[in-house]
């Protein structure tokens, strides 16, 4: 028997705060999640949608040092900007909150005191690579070395950029601190795990047989990690950015983000009630309260697994009724990345396409990575506000209003007699709700909105095969039914098309004159009461011309061009070269005269080098490492026969040589003394 439910708790993976959001992060979490809730609000239910910014971990800290400013300083710029993104794009939070927040600190404290109390953590003492120079302990993400698999010198602790393996400190080659470019030496330390292998049974039968209704992509994954068995997981981590980890002999350790991460939606609610004078418990303590995660497969485990042995283990707490994970959205054939600047950035998007936040909510649910990998392409996000929110459903709307204004001066007519066609657009308006509503409730979100869109196509079907327009001289009175019941379907499509497009229903509901009606209207035909003014159509949608997309493609393509410039992977050793080759290089020495940024680039500056043969613009991706005005006057050695390439919109003449260092910083190659620019390198 099912269980009732009195109130949802709705919460979306806590973005981490080292970077802006982009649409693979929109596609996988935010949309659907925020479809879901702005539902369940229109059927009245008692919601807590809640999130916040993820804003420990080692990435935090590497971010910090490479722009040599605090983590703290690096949090709550991106917190900020996360924070307003989501809020110009129209996600509805209840709460945006945020994990350096004191609230968490005492929220994810006390929740790992009571572990601890109740006797749940496992003690043990293993070694850890350690920085003597540094005098510390290094986190996987602070050792580099050289990849096993593909020679890459600078692979992490971690992973292998290059290649992609999966790697631990151990596996490296000739591994580094990046603290201090000493070679880490291994010393034993002690960690607090939590034994996640003592919860095997419970989760096997908590959800291979409770939960069969899960997604396939959720089941499927959580079963293979069960199957392949259980083992104690660390929860404290040799790191001074965190929370520190409530124990006296535990100074300096602070909790894995992992742990402490998915305490934040607790702390995000209690945020959330100290706000608004409400109690947080029922949201997470009462078994009439559904608890559902909207998270990407990244994150399967940590919400099917991790956080519900955390939260079974505690004691006080519901556990999650699903997990409705999707799969990952690609951008044009390749795999986002936000190393490589290969996404479109919410912020950006923003900007450029000004009160254009539903055509994108559309084009992503509509490609929504539900069960699979998905791709988004800007060919076919113009397509689907071309084809289907200009073409139809703005178009069956634009219709219906002017229509009304040239033949009834902008008030609804009153209904007369109805035909079989009619009855017909009835029924399937009567059926429309539930169908959207029943897909909804499943989180088959891209099935929600084809069925919305029915009705669109209906209201437009439904005035081609009546021809109101041809009517309005011979039999005046039909034509007043046909339009009353395609204003109805108008006013129907406020209620049923909300939850997908809330700025344009809201532009449609002024034009309609009608006040915001809950879902429980919807399937009506007296919505619009007959003689009811209605205000001047205005289009709800534009057309987007091509070369609006055509930029987009070339800022991509820009992008690609510009990390091949800037990011190309250190080799063990390149091929060997004859003398004739090496000396087909023009290599001369010249004088940096101007210097500047590149606008839309963190790694790129625009450089004017004077070679002695001439002035020319130079690209160089070493913004992360100079200022533009530190570096003005500076000798260098110039490439000056390299063929001219464009990036980012720039030709960029020529290559600037530079060393790079064991810790990653680079020098310009110059001459011990100055000489004329001009001169030679040979």
């Amino acid at each position: 028997m099912s269980k009732t439910t009195k109130r949802y708790t709705v919460t979306a993976a806590l973005p981490y705060a080292n970077g802006p959001v982009h649409i693979g992060h929109l596609a996988g979490v935010y949309v659907p999640a925020d479809i879901y809730v702005r539902y369940l609000r229109s059927r009245q239910r008692e919601v807590a949608f809640v999130c916040g910014s993820d804003e420990h971990g080692v990435p935090i800290t590497i971010r910090a040092q490479k722009e040599g400013v605090s983590p703290q300083q690096v949090v709550d710029k991106y917190h900020s900007i996360i924070r307003d993104s989501f809020r110009d794009f129209g996600i509805s939070f209840d709460i945006y909150s945020r994990t350096s927040a004191p609230v968490h600190h005492q929220t994810a404290s006390d929740f790992f005191t009571k572990l601890q109390k109740d006797g749940v953590f496992e003690v043990k003492e293993s070694e850890q690579y350690y920085d003597e120079k540094a005098g510390q302990f290094l986190a996987d993400r602070y050792i580099k070395g050289t990849c096993p698999n593909c020679g890459y010198t600078e692979a992490y602790g971690d992973q292998c950029e290059s290649c992609g393996t999966s790697l631990s400190p151990s596996d490296l080659i000739d591994p580094r601190s990046m603290l201090s470019g000493a070679k880490p030496v291994l010393r034993n330390t002690t960690h607090w795990y939590l034994p996640l292998n003592q919860y095997e049974k419970w989760l096997r039968e908590w959800i291979l047989e409770g939960h069969k209704d899960w997604k396939s992509n959720v089941y499927g994954q959580c079963k293979s990690w069960i199957e392949q068995g259980l083992q104690p997981r660390a929860v404290t981590r040799d790191l001074d950015w965190g929370v520190p980890v409530p124990l006296p002999e535990a100074e300096g350790k602070v909790l894995y983000v992992w742990f402490d991460a998915p305490i934040g939606y607790i702390s995000a609610t209690k945020d959330w009630a100290e706000q608004t004078g409400k109690n947080w418990e029922p949201y997470w303590k009462d078994e009439e309260t559904k608890l559902v995660h909207f998270i990407g497969k990244d994150n399967i485990v940590f919400h099917c697994i991790i956080f519900p042995a955390m939260l079974k283990a505690h004691g006080d707490f519901i556990l999650p009724e699903n997990v409705p994970a999707n799969e990952f959205l690609n951008l044009e054939g390749n795999k986002i990345s936000t190393s490589r600047n290969w996404a479109v950035w919410l912020h950006e998007y923003l900007a450029e396409f000004p009160e254009k936040q539903d055509v994108l909510r559309y084009a992503l649910c509509a490609n929504a990575p539900e069960t699979k990998d998905n791709d988004f392409t800007w060919k076919d996000f113009q397509a689907k506000n071309n084809n289907e929110l200009v073409a139809i459903l703005g178009n069956f709307v634009n219709r219906a209003l002017v229509l009304t204004h040239k033949y009834y001066e902008g008030k609804v007519p009153a209904a007369g007699e109805f035909f079989d066609i009619d009855e017909e657009v009835k029924e399937k308006l009567r059926k429309l709700p539930n169908q959207v509503a029943e897909s909804i409730e499943q989180y088959k979100f891209r099935e929600a909105l084809n069925s919305m869109m029915e009705l669109a196509r209906a209201g437009n079907k439904y005035l081609a095969d009546t021809e109101p327009w041809k009517l309005i001289k011979e039999n005046p009175e039909r034509v007043k039914t046909i339009m009353n019941l395609s204003l109805q379907l108008a006013a129907n499509l406020s209620i049923l098309a909300e939850p997908f497009l809330p700025f344009s229903m809201e532009k449609l509901r002024n034009m309609l004159q009608l006040e915001k009606l809950d879902w429980k209207e919807a399937g009506r035909t007296d919505i619009l009461a007959a003689g009811h003014q209605l205000e001047a159509a205005q289009l709800l949608f534009e057309k987007i011309e091509d070369q609006v997309v055509e930029n987009q493609v070339k800022k991509l393509e820009e992008t690609k061009a510009a990390n091949e410039a800037a990011n190309t992977p250190v080799a063990p050793s390149k091929a060997e070269v004859v003398f004739d080759d090496f000396m087909k290089m023009d290599i001369r020495i010249g004088t940096i005269l101007e210097a500047e940024r590149v606008k839309k680039s963190k790694k790129l500056l625009k450089l004017k080098v004077d070679t002695g043969i001439d002035q020319r613009t130079i690209l160089s991706g070493i913004a992360q490492y100079f200022e533009p005005e530190a570096i003005i006057g500076q000798q260098v050695s110039v490439l000056v026969n390299l063929a001219p390439r464009p990036i980012m919109g720039i030709e960029s003449q020529g290559m600037i040589l530079m060393a790079e260092d064991k810790d990653g910083s680079l020098a310009f190659m110059k001459p011990g003394k100055p000489v004329a620019n001009g001169s030679g390198v040979s």
